[in-house]
């Protein structure tokens, strides 16, 4: 969409005595604009009531995600939320929480809107000062749902990339995936240690609050993918090892005592390595093509881990698809390779809950005790023990009366 030419809201009427609104009539959101055209940097400095200026086709979930918890007051994207691709996640679940949506308004609201600039959103226009300066979509459940299905109709193309995506993968990198070639050698015992991988993707959150019983019982090694080093750190853990390309990770917790690994290209380049360095921290390289979560699973099984929990992360075709990069191909390839040793969050947490509880222990016991009554009630050995128990029982009663009179 292209900037709005009127100097007046759509609607207007030119011919009035009062051109503009009066400041104490003036509907919509309205909220300090903070722009970036990546959302991934954008989110690290929102606060609540900011309204978020970004450039994202096909908003992924855990871009959304990330936005819902900055509790923003609305979102303006100047690209399409949903190009319809394919059927991504993210527009659903910020008008799910809420969170005011209006999209397409095109990329000339980066010179128009300034970062800190106050701005006003009524219906699909973006408003400075009260002057129109660029309008877009206003998305809500209703065109969001309509959007979707329209999108899967572009399914059959992004499987044909998808499928493209892996094949070139697996040739690029088929000594890491089939042998293990190019892991870095780490300090952090894994062999024969269940581990946890978190990344700070899809309800990481109620992952980790899920895990919170078994972490404390099986102690399993805790690997943190980024900013999922961040979220153990929030949930009252400390990482073992921190992995990733270090963009999104706090200082506190790369400092934190963990062994950090940077995920590094394939030609051995590794952007988050100076900063590390320039924190006093200690940290290794590892080169490879796929994904820093799948990294870190691939470094985990290949060190003899006994079993991978992962929280976080991407377990659909559909969450696949919605991070709408090749490198989805990793992940996929990676998790035929951990095959039985890799397991969802979810499902661990509710493995776990199946056990039995404290309350169970106690209802068997005491059913043994009523058990061993009967049977000693059933036999006259059984009832001149009973009859001896009871004496002693009421001797004791006594003595204690005795101790209150």
């Amino acid at each position: 969409m292209k900037l709005a030419t009127s100097r007046h809201p759509r609607g207007s009427d030119t011919g009035s005595a009062s051109k503009r609104p009066r400041r104490g009539t003036r509907s919509g959101v309205i909220g300090t604009a903070r722009v970036d055209r990546r959302t991934k940097n954008l989110t690290a400095r929102l606060g609540p009531g900011d309204v978020a200026i970004i450039d994202h086709v096909d908003l992924d979930r855990g871009s959304a995600d990330a936005l819902i918890a900055a509790k923003v007051k609305a979102v303006v994207n100047a690209a399409p939320s949903i190009s319809g691709r394919y059927p991504n996640l993210g527009p659903g679940a910020l008008v799910g929480a809420g969170i005011p949506l209006v999209d397409g308004v095109g990329k000339e609201i980066f010179g128009a809107v300034r970062d800190g600039t106050r701005i006003r959103l009524d219906g699909g226009t973006v408003y400075v000062d009260d002057e129109p300066v660029a309008t877009g979509t206003r998305q809500d459940r209703d065109s969001v749902a309509s959007a979707l299905v329209e999108a899967k109709s572009g399914l059959s193309s992004q499987l044909e990339a998808f499928a493209a995506n892996t094949m070139e993968f697996m040739r690029r990198e088929r000594a890491l995936l089939l042998d293990g070639v190019g892991l870095p050698d780490i300090r952090t015992v894994l062999e024969h240690r269940p581990c946890l991988v978190v990344a700070r993707g899809y309800d990481y959150k109620s992952d980790l609050a899920g895990l919170r019983h078994y972490i404390k019982e099986y102690k399993p090694r805790l690997i943190g993918v980024d900013g999922g080093a961040d979220a153990l750190v929030e949930a009252g853990y400390r990482p073992h090892l921190i992995i990733g390309d270090m963009d999104s990770v706090s200082d506190e917790t790369l400092r934190c005592g963990a062994e950090v690994i940077v995920h590094a290209y394939p030609d051995g380049r590794a952007p988050g390595l100076e900063r590390v360095l320039d924190l006093g921290v200690e940290a290794i390289t590892f080169p490879a093509a796929g994904t820093s979560e799948d990294m870190a699973m691939l470094l985990a099984d290949g060190k003899g881990a006994s079993l991978v929990i992962v929280a976080g992360m991407h377990a659909t075709l559909t969450e696949f698809l919605d991070r709408g990069r090749g490198g989805m191909a990793s992940t996929f390839l990676t998790r035929l390779k951990l095959g039985a040793k890799l397991v969802d969050a979810k499902a661990a947490a509710q493995m776990h809950r199946t056990r039995i509880s404290a309350v169970a222990l106690m209802m068997v016991v005491v059913a043994a005790l009523v058990a061993l009554l009967v049977v000693l009630a059933a036999s006259a050995t059984g009832r001149n023990y009973l009859d001896i128990a009871h004496e002693h029982a009421n001797s004791t009663w006594h003595w204690v009366q005795d101790l209150f009179r």
